[in-house]
């Protein structure tokens, strides 16, 4: 997906969601977010538009316990 990840990252900063997103092995692409729950909510709705270059098929949503709280939104390669 073009630019997805940068656009994940934007509206994540927009937002005040923590976390991060990276490029899975067969073109998927994972995201951890941390927020409020309307705020989290919201950046949802973003990812499953995308950028207009994306195309955007399934998103999965599972809440999980966080591991760690991040400090902020990060990509990571």
């Amino acid at each position: 997906m073009v630019g997805y990840r940068w656009f994940a990252k934007q509206h994540a900063d927009l937002l005040g969601i923590n976390g991060y997103v990276r490029n899975m092995s067969r073109g998927e692409v994972e995201i951890i977010a941390q927020g409020e729950e309307t705020n989290v909510t919201t950046y949802i709705d973003f990812l499953k538009q995308g950028p207009s270059r994306s195309n955007v098929t399934k998103i999965t949503k599972e809440a999980i316990e966080p591991e760690r709280s991040f400090q902020q939104f990060s990509i990571r390669m």
